[in-house]
């Protein structure tokens, strides 16, 4: 994906504002650009905008919301931003803090003018997460986000012009961008002019090689996202002096629904579910978050394990989609006692009662998780069970260029590139190095803050 100084022709048309992606990151960019003045074109590669954003449950943690304090939760945007350091132990402080700060801001925007029917998600605490924050559409898919946003785009007058793959980005020599080269499916190139640019094309996990060079711990797991992530933005950013950093960082999920391709949402886990390997024994403590299990999982005896939970929990599944997914293609388990569980599951028996019996006493408090789980506050697991045999994934990489606040490019020595700017899994996350930073939300936290600070940030000309 090369840099060109010249474009092959002369430009078809002229956009202030040119996004190349169009999940929630480019949508909610094009969105906060019009809401500027700016006129706004969002190409996207695909026939219909989907992205990484469809495949994922659509939530984003807002702190300081009304809806916060109509349910009692006491939350601020210092708060939030302490939560996400902590458990990334790392990354940049000044851009955790303004995606933090602007987190309400922007929720309510999204749901006060643009009409995304955004409420609050209550009855459990997501790992890593002090309080209940996260904001998502009624049936909690990325996919009805993505049909939200996209009638808001059309509401709104965004362009948008989609079976169109950027190929080359025309800059000067100081690293303007002057155009951008799209290839239509017939093999037609078609140069569009623009006054700024922002990249939200994702992350690499599509790109096998680049996975295997930079994360190779989860680069035998199965890639659950969208399989146009090649690294485009990367590569662009990288060819015009862009700086990128935690390129090890990534979001796995340690519940993907063997041979199904369906997520087991953790919710299951957080309010007292628990997983066993092959072998019918934990190996890990579940609660310290479900990206991290991801390659736990990997290292288990056929990258399996088995999430184990009782009808209550299935109760609380039920407020997902995915959930309801997963039923309908047969992949939990359903079993009257531990006996039954065993059989249908593939477990040994002998195991599985101990395992269970185990968990029981540290839900009682007579035991201690060897892996420093705390199973308090839980009622415990009773018959009859509910089970599904998940692997871990690759959902989406968090590494990636550099940004400020006001998601502009930065170089190497910290200068901001003239007009470019990212957002989503295209900029350096807020997840800190490897997959232990990432918390729910993080995703989706860049991908609607860092777009929409930068659809702003493009529209005011906010350049150098």
């Amino acid at each position: 994906m090369p840099v060109i100084p010249h474009p092959p022709q002369p430009p078809a048309g002229h956009w202030p504002v040119v996004i190349i992606g169009g999940g929630a990151c480019g949508l909610v960019a094009a969105l906060a650009a019009r809401d500027a003045g700016a006129e706004v074109l969002v190409i996207e590669r695909d026939a219909s905008p989907r992205g990484t954003t469809a495949m994922s449950t659509g939530l984003v943690p807002a702190a300081g919301t009304p809806d916060q304090a109509a349910a009692g939760i006491a939350d601020n945007a210092e708060v939030l931003a302490r939560d996400i350091i902590a458990k990334a132990k790392g990354g940049d402080a000044a851009v955790v803090a303004a995606l933090a700060a602007a987190s309400a801001e922007t929720v309510l925007w999204l749901r006060e003018r643009h009409g995304v029917p955004f409420t609050l998600v209550t009855g459990f605490t997501y790992a890593g997460h002090s309080v209940m924050r996260m904001m998502g559409t009624p049936n909690r898919t990325g996919s009805e986000l993505m049909a939200a946003l996209l009638a808001a785009c059309a509401a709104a007058g965004v362009d948008l012009l989609c079976d169109a793959t950027v190929s080359d980005l025309v800059a000067d020599s100081d690293g303007r961008v002057t155009a951008v080269v799209a290839t239509r499916p017939d093999g037609a190139a078609e140069v569009i002019g623009c006054d700024a640019l922002i990249l939200a094309c994702s992350g690499f996990g599509g790109n096998g090689a680049m996975v295997a060079h930079f994360i190779p711990e989860i680069a035998g797991a199965v890639f659950h996202g969208h399989p146009g992530n090649k690294g485009d933005a990367l590569a662009w950013g990288q060819a015009l002096g862009a700086a990128v950093a935690d390129m090890d960082a990534y979001q796995g999920h340690g519940g993907l629904a063997w041979g199904h391709g369906i997520p087991i949402l953790w919710p299951l886990i957080m309010a007292g579910g628990f997983q066993v390997n092959r072998l019918g024994t934990r190996f890990s403590n579940e609660a310290l978050g479900y990206s991290e299990q991801a390659a736990k999982i990997v290292a288990q005896p056929e990258a399996q394990a088995i999430s184990i939970f009782d009808e209550r929990l299935h109760r609380l599944m039920l407020d997902f989609d995915d959930y309801h997914d997963a039923l309908r293609a047969g992949a939990i388990i359903e079993a009257t006692d531990v006996a039954e569980l065993a059989a249908k599951t593939g477990l040994p028996l002998d195991t599985l009662e101990a395992t269970l019996a185990d968990v029981a006493a540290m839900v009682a408090g007579t035991a201690t998780c060897p892996f420093g789980r705390d199973f308090s506050g839980h009622p415990p697991l009773a018959p009859p069970y509910r089970a599904a045999r998940v692997t871990g994934a690759l959902f989406h990489t968090q590494g990636g260029l550099v940004v400020d606040a006001d998601a502009r490019v930065l170089r190497g020595d910290g200068t901001p590139l003239p007009n470019l700017f990212a957002g989503g899994g295209a900029a350096r996350g807020v997840s800190g190095a490897g997959a232990a930073g990432y918390i729910a939300g993080n995703g989706l936290l860049t991908a609607t803050g860092l777009g929409r600070l930068a659809g702003i940030a493009a529209a005011k000309g906010n350049a150098i």
